[in-house]
This record gives structure tokens, C-alpha cells and sequence, in this order.
């Protein structure tokens, strides 16, 4: 297991984190996954196993019974692994149990210590904007969270990047802690994160984190032009992320993963991880899986090297077109083009 700095942080983190929104399948999450407390034991010992040492979890996911799996499965782990969690969607019917507010952070972030039983988070995301809330109410509180040592580092998540600039420079502007690293989609599904994202991340030193890395499973090799879909596909149990756009693109890129996990002899979800861990900027893919076999396949892909020719045919099915002002700046400032810039542009103008 490789193990990669997130960001300008000094934590290192593997390559492969493991994704916990599986665990318990409460309410709509049981078309994700719903697994219980021994298979997160057997699941969590399976990643320490093969190298992984950060969990991902939310105080979200399955109303917080995720979490509380989680914090039961690592007793007497806890000095061996890294935690991450979240803090933003609405966990409960009052006004104030939703947002980035101060009430809410702080209420947020005791209920995660609980349920976890730690008593700080390694990686405390935002895990969506807030627009109603000022940034600087949010930096100055999870500012004074990190101070209390109640969370070591702090990241987004699902920001555009407009907002996520924003709050850098709110940030730096106070002397606030500013994030580490943002947890993102990225996948040879949608590559959108390219336009402004990888970039942003790139030229201002934070960690990326990717989150359906297979797409939802998409990207498993199970779903084929043509052919039926699998049955415990969370596509077909009311779960709609990430939502397809091109069908075409997605099966043609299918294509080019069977063809290149046959001459590696792998699955065709090995390749496509492997394709986003040689991706610019990207830190560790959140992996989690409905099952054992599905997780112990999944952890194969941070020993698998792609050849330089099967990157290229996997980037070029799965290019996206370019949106304004991508095109201009392509047409007009390629070539004083920098490595955030070459994020996006580098396939295209060979460098």
C-alpha cells in the first residue's frame, strides 16, 4: 500500500481509504448497502490488512448508526488508523439541525465523538456548502475545534469552485486553519472534476479524496451495452448517484476497462481505480463495498500498475468535452499552460 501526503499536510494517508456508508442500511441507505456490526468488524480488518489506515464515515449515513458501527468495530484500534467524518446535512426535524451554523458544528461534531467513542476526528469534512451561513462563522468555529484538538485536519466536500476558493481565502485571510483536502465524484464515469476542482486543488496544496470512485458500481464491469443489469445494482433500488448524462460514453468506456483488465488478468473495477490513482492531485478513493468479495477485489487495485498506452486509451473514451472557457483558453493561452492548468488539458495537448 502506497501511502500519499494529503496536501500541504503533514499526514499521510494510504492510497485506499475504506468508505463506511455501506454500514447498517438504514432507511434510504439500505439501497447502498447493510452491513452489520461483525461484517464492518470483518470489513475494517480487511482494509487494516492490506494497509489501509483511514476510515471514512458521516454523521449522516444511516442516521448516524454508521458512525456508531464504526466506533464499535475499532475498539482497541483506535491508535491504528485515522478517522473521518462529516458535519452539514440534516440529521434531525429541528431548525437548526442542518447548515454550517456554529450550533450546528459544535452539536454535530460532540454527536460524531460520541457515537465514534473517540475524542477527536483525524479528517472533519464540511460535507456540503451552506450558503445561508457565512463562511466566516463556519472557519472561525471549526478554527476553534482544531484549537481544542477535538479535529486534526479539516477538508470539503461537494463544493464548487467558486465556493471552495472562497473559503481558502476567507481562511487565510483570518489566520483561520484552512482545509486539507476536499472529498469529491471523480470517476471515468464523470471526469467534471477536472474543470475547476483538480485544478483549484492542485494550485492551492490540498488532498483529494474521491468518493464513488466505480460510479456507483458502474464501473464494475457488470454492466454492459445491451445486457441486463445486475439485480443488486443501487441504480435499480431508488438510489439515483452519480446520475448518468452520456450512456453511450459509459458503456464505450466500459468497453476499454474489460479489454484492459483481460490482458492484466483483473476485474475491469481494479483498472478503473488504478486509472484514478495516477490521476493529478488525487490522494487516496473512498472504497466500500456491499460485500467481502466485492471489498477484497477493490483492495487488489492499489498493486496494479497501467501501462502508459492503456492510461491513454482509458483517458481518451473518457475525455470530457470542454466547457467555456476551457475551449478559448485552449485555442488562445495553451501555451504558458501550468501543471493546474495541464490537469484538465494535458491529454489533449500531449504533455
Amino acid at each position: 500500500m502506497e501511502y500519499r501526503q494529503l496536501g500541504r499536510s503533514g499526514l499521510r494517508i494510504s492510497t485506499l481509504t475504506l468508505g463506511t456508508m455501506t454500514f447498517a442500511g438504514k432507511d434510504n441507505f439500505n439501497a447502498v448497502g447493510n452491513t452489520d456490526l461483525e461484517g464492518a468488524k470483518r470489513q475494517i480488518g480487511m482494509a487494516l490488512d492490506a494497509g489501509v489506515n483511514l476510515i471514512d464515515t458521516a454523521d449522516v449515513y444511516s442516521g448516524g448508526v454508521s458512525e456508531e458501527l464504526v466506533g464499535q468495530a475499532i475498539k482497541g484500534k483506535r491508535d491504528d488508523l485515522l478517522l473521518s467524518s462529516k458535519v452539514r446535512m440534516k440529521v434531525g426535524d429541528g431548525p437548526n439541525d442542518a447548515g454550517l451554523s456554529r450550533h450546528h458544528i459544535i452539536e454535530g461534531l460532540e454527536a460524531s465523538l460520541r457515537r465514534l467513542q473517540t475524542d477527536h476526528i483525524d479528517i472533519y469534512h464540511v460535507h456540503e456548502w451552506d450558503g445561508q451561513t457565512p463562511v466566516e462563522e463556519t472557519l472561525s468555529t471549526l478554527d476553534a475545534q482544531v484549537k481544542a484538538g477535538k479535529i486534526r485536519y479539516l477538508a470539503a466536500s461537494n463544493y464548487s469552485g467558486w465556493q471552495l476558493m472562497k473559503a481558502l481565502a476567507a481562511a487565510d485571510a483570518r489566520g483561520h486553519e484552512r482545509f486539507s483536502a476536499q472529498q469529491i465524484y471523480y470517476s471515468l464515469e464523470a471526469r467534471d472534476a477536472e474543470y475547476e476542482l483538480v485544478p483549484l486543488a492542485l494550485d492551492q496544496g490540498l488532498g483529494i479524496l474521491v468518493w464513488s470512485p466505480l460510479a456507483g458500481g458502474l464501473l464494475s464491469g457488470k454492466f454492459r451495452r445491451d445486457a441486463d443489469q445486475p439485480e443488486q445494482s443501487r441504480h435499480l433500488n431508488g438510489w439515483s448517484e452519480p446520475p448518468v448524462r452520456n450512456e453511450d460514453r459509459l458503456y464505450d468506456t466500459i468497453e476499454v476497462l474489460v479489454d484492459v483488465a483481460k490482458t492484466h488478468e483483473v476485474s475491469p473495477a481494479q483498472v478503473a481505480l488504478a486509472w484514478l490513482l495516477s490521476r493529478p492531485g488525487v490522494t487516496s478513493l473512498v472504497i466500500g463495498a456491499r460485500t467481502d468479495e466485492q471489498l477484497a477485489d477493490n483492495l487488489k487495485s492499489a498493486d496494479l500498475v497501467l501501462s502508459a498506452d492503456e492510461r491513454a486509451a482509458l483517458d481518451q473514451v473518457s475525455t470530457p468535452d470542454l466547457i467555456y472557457p476551457h475551449w478559448h483558453q485552449a485555442n488562445t493561452a495553451s501555451e504558458r499552460f501550468g501543471a493546474p492548468d495541464l490537469a484538465l488539458h494535458g491529454s489533449r495537448s500531449g504533455r
